[in-house]
């Protein structure tokens, strides 16, 4: 798999018939490795090794319903209180993120109401902010550490 804009994470893999997974530790079982999922991995480690957020605040690849259609987000994280403090997009290496791709975690973010967003290809990362008043999202150099 190609290298990442992450440091450097300790995975878990098999090799079942040909077809490699690696281990998610949110989920707690071997998903097939494609090149979305391993950006969407460096992101839940960089989450809890970088960023210490709680490993039972964060919930990976749920299905939740936007206008009468089924969509997937891929990484959230909850605030002790239950509500949504990060919503993260993430897309394979070689997807561009463009507004398109602020477009799509928007549009789930109507829904969700998270703090904050992070868009990622694993190379290029985007953190921002919500503010609701002024109906934008202000960009970060970063996400903050867990509280």
């Amino acid at each position: 798999m190609q290298q990442l804009n992450f440091n450097s994470y300790q995975f878990r893999f098999k090799n079942t018939e040909g077809k490699i997974s690696i281990f998610d530790e949110i989920r707690r079982k071997f998903i097939i490795l494609t090149p979305e999922e391993w950006v969407r991995q460096h992101v839940v480690q960089y989450l809890l090794q970088e960023k210490k957020y709680p490993k039972s605040y964060i919930n990976v690849e749920k299905v939740i319903k936007l206008n009468g259609l089924i969509k997937r987000y891929d990484v959230v994280v909850f605030q002790p209180n239950g509500k949504l403090f990060l919503l993260v997009e993430c897309k394979s290496a070689d997807i561009v993120i463009n507004q398109t791709t602020f477009d799509q975690i928007a549009r789930y973010n109507m829904a969700l109401e998270s703090e904050y967003l992070m868009v990622t290809n694993g190379l290029n990362h985007y953190f921002c902010q919500m503010d609701y008043q002024s109906e934008k999202y202000n960009f970060l150099k970063e996400l903050p550490d867990f509280n």
